[in-house]
């Protein structure tokens, strides 16, 4: 991989955007070095949470942006249909991030600009240190949201609020960030990676299956009626009360004693 780095251990994946001399902007490369690392990952049974961030700056090694958004250097001369092409390049491994079976969280270290703010809003959880910044600055460049902004914002912030941000091309820090609800959490930047780090090993000591199935009825059930939805959750219910991690630990806990969760 050119612009991905992969790091494994503890059962947590950590997995860096690195284009250090272009503040971690995603083209396609990028794009298509995530959807493979990202099947991969999916396939590993010894991945129970994936932490995505982004690499440090080439200048001065600082962590100055997360990602600062789509290369604007590789769409200036886009077709109409290559720019659908390649906001369609970027739906794939968005929407695997969003949809794999293990937990997916951001780790948010400055610009989350544009793309950025669209691959952080496909994860699961958003964690943002204290200098992060996000914006959605498309339409000040004559174009739209194309991985998924004006979709997956209004759901995350509602639609007043996401018209707000990408209609003005404001940017917003990490504490407004959270005030509306777009990050679950903001911290010191030193200590960005020790809390992705920590929330990440409080998922795995949990029954790693039930959450994978937690995560499918949540995202699956969003847009159903109430109706439907509740069903789909008695169905998928009833699925986690037939694996041992449900007989372990309801046991355990009858018993007063620590479970030992094993299923994937």
């Amino acid at each position: 991989m050119n612009n991905l780095k992969l790091d494994v251990a503890d059962q947590i994946a950590i997995l860096t955007i690195s284009r250090p001399g272009a503040l971690n902007a995603l083209n396609s490369e990028t794009l298509d070095e995530l959807n493979t690392v990202l099947s991969e990952i999916e396939a590993r049974d010894d991945v129970k949470v994936v932490i995505l961030t982004g690499g440090p700056d080439k200048k001065d090694n600082a962590f100055k942006s997360f990602v600062a958004g789509a290369d604007i250097a590789e769409m200036v001369n886009f077709s109409a249909a290559e720019a659908r092409a390649f906001g369609m390049r970027a739906a794939e491994p968005f929407f695997k991030l969003m949809n794999m079976r293990q937990v997916t969280i951001a780790a948010i270290n400055g610009f989350a600009l544009g793309g950025g703010c669209e691959i952080a809003m496909a994860c699961d959880i958003r964690i943002a240190s204290d200098n992060a910044t996000f914006a959605q600055p498309e339409t000040g460049l004559g174009i739209i949201p194309g991985f998924g902004g004006t979709q997956r914002l209004a759901r995350l912030v509602g639609m007043g609020r996401a018209k707000e941000l990408i209609f003005t091309c404001d940017n917003i820090d990490a504490a407004e960030a959270y005030r509306i609800g777009l990050v679950n959490k903001v911290v010191a930047k030193e200590e960005l990676m020790d809390t992705a780090k920590k929330m990440a090993s409080k998922i795995i000591s949990k029954g790693s299956y039930a959450v994978s199935i937690a995560k499918a009825a949540i995202n699956n059930g969003y847009d159903m009626d109430i109706k439907n939805a509740v069903e789909m959750e008695a169905n998928l219910f009833g699925i986690t009360c037939s694996t041992h991690d449900k007989t372990e630990g309801m046991s355990a806990f009858l018993e007063r004693r620590a479970a030992d969760l094993t299923d994937f």
